[in-house]
């Protein structure tokens, strides 16, 4: 049995969640790992990966809350990700 367009789209909206779920459960680990409080690359990665889906899943509902929410999270995420860009390619100071 070949599951419907709708079944599909909730299958999404899931994935998408899980990603985005996905990237606090990295961040907390990282942190227990590292023993003090730390954001990895990884969990902005994790968030534009998640954001994007979910504001596709939001784009197909018609919801315009969420994909506000969506969209306004992935300029901040991608917004982190430039500023930690721009830092790795500056020189360390002594």
């Amino acid at each position: 049995m070949k599951p419907d367009s709708e079944t599909l789209w909730l299958i999404l909206g899931f994935v998408g969640q899980a990603v985005f779920t996905g990237r606090f459960v990295l961040q907390w680990l990282y942190s227990e790992f590292k023993k003090r409080s730390v954001i990895p690359v990884g969990f902005w990665y994790l968030s534009m990966l998640g954001s994007s889906i979910l504001l596709i899943y939001a784009i197909y509902r018609q919801d315009p809350v969420f994909i506000a929410g969506q969209s306004f999270g992935l300029i901040v995420y991608m917004r982190n990700l430039q500023l930690i860009s721009q830092q790795a390619k500056t020189p360390k100071e002594q």
